[in-house]
């Protein structure tokens, strides 16, 4: 019963649309209106900068550190809490799948990359640094969101493999589990990506 509780908790907290709040009530958008119509960071930097650059910057920054920091705080409090390291890839599972398919949005959400980094940042660390190093390489020389996301994501997976060679759940499936699930609400972008059509940030 305690997992069950764990498990809606991973799911409501994971499921917190940051960025359709912040953009509400911070710069009175409606986020999912505008742009592509997601609730990441990245789409809260495009719609909002065309109001006010600076406050654009800022209010994408808190999007993506919410976003993560929901993520991590779930894990890191069952963690704390005693749960063992099943139930933890269970959690870090449903809070990307809250993100993603959000129960305040009617089940629509964002594309959980923040989301991710967070909760695998309490479970494989060294494994989001690869990650992020990717990250900002891919978006600082390609300079387009989603494809230097997917990267990111699909390395720092495969590089667990080699840092954390043995999970203690003795599977990486979560991991795969949760880059299908992001992958798959990247779905237009890799369709714009193949047909040439994706914009760059800029």
């Amino acid at each position: 019963m305690s997992n069950i509780i764990w498990y809606i908790i991973a799911y409501l907290v994971g499921g917190i649309p940051f960025g359709y709040l912040i953009a509400k009530y911070a710069a009175g958008i409606n986020i999912k209106e505008h742009g592509s119509g997601n609730i990441g960071a990245t789409n809260v930097l495009r719609v909002l900068k065309q109001k006010d650059p600076k406050k654009a910057k800022k209010l994408a920054a808190l999007t993506l550190f919410l976003d993560a920091f929901k993520g991590a705080a779930v894990v890191l409090a069952a963690k704390f809490a005693g749960v063992c390291d099943a139930t933890l890839w269970t959690l870090a599972v449903l809070a990307v799948i809250g993100h993603c398919f959000s129960p305040f949005l009617k089940f629509e959400g964002g594309k959980g990359v923040a989301t991710t980094a967070g909760v695998l940042l309490v479970l494989v660390p060294k494994a989001v640094l690869v990650a992020l190093v990717v990250w900002y390489l891919m978006a600082k020389y390609v300079r387009i969101s989603s494809l230097s996301s997917l990267t990111a994501i699909i390395v720092g997976i495969a590089s667990t493999y080699i840092l954390y060679p043995n999970l203690s759940i003795q599977s990486h499936a979560p991991l795969w589990i949760i880059a299908f699930i992001v992958i798959y609400k990247h779905k237009e972008n890799i369709y714009r990506l193949i047909t040439g059509q994706e914009k760059r940030v800029v």
